[in-house]
């Protein structure tokens, strides 16, 4: 079984997307630890009704980031995870802390990446005239939202669509790809070969998986 740990701020959906998907046994891991950048996140209250350990680590807790980022790698590794899931964490990590985990840390972004990495996506997406949305499972690498994606999923926009309307959309999709991609990587058949995703020994293109 695959040690799992899932770092959040808030609400924790895709958190208890993937808890529920391993309690099934749809995952070949377990949840071993989620830590928080905030006290208050609901999510940590998924994790405690799952029966999961739960850390809390704010940055008022320390004089600068690097003293933050370097407990926070510490808690980590204590939890020796075979994978680590970032489900709405809301902080830059540093590349001292993704290097350690590089090829075993997950992100999610509610965008079609590589458009609109970063905040307010939906919006832009609305903004910018766009008929369709989306949500990306990427690798996570020292580049913003960068790293190789895994999966997508798409979401239409219509005509007066706010942009609560299209992230609820999108929320919906994410429950559905996050825990699929999160059990390809435990069953082995998922990897990060030079800064490129393959699947099953396949080489995916810049879009991640696609089946038509």
């Amino acid at each position: 079984m695959m040690r799992i740990i899932v770092l959040i701020s808030g609400n924790g959906s895709n958190l208890q997307a993937i808890l529920d998907h391993c309690a099934s046994g749809k995952i070949a891991g377990e949840v071993v630890g989620v830590i928080s950048n905030k006290a208050d996140a609901y999510g940590l209250v998924r994790a405690k009704d799952a029966g999961v350990a739960t850390a809390i680590l704010t940055q008022q807790q320390f004089a600068s980031r690097e003293e933050y980022d370097t407990s926070l790698l510490a808690l980590m590794a204590d939890y020796q995870p075979d994978l680590v899931v970032l489900a709405g964490f809301m902080r830059i990590l540093s590349a001292q802390l993704v290097h350690h985990f590089a090829g075993r840390m997950l992100n999610i972004h509610p965008s079609l990446l590589p458009k609109y990495q970063g905040l307010h996506t939906h919006q832009r997406a609305i903004d910018a005239g766009d008929s369709e949305h989306g949500t990306s499972v990427h690798f996570v690498t020292e580049e913003l939202d960068g790293g190789p994606v895994i999966l997508q999923a798409r979401v239409p926009i219509f005509e007066g669509d706010e942009a609560d309307e299209v992230a609820a959309r999108v929320q919906a999709q994410e429950h559905s790809i996050y825990p699929l991609v999160v059990r390809w990587f435990c069953e082995g058949r998922l990897q990060m070969m030079d800064g490129a995703v393959q699947l099953d020994g396949a080489l995916l293109g810049p879009a991640g998986y696609a089946c038509e």
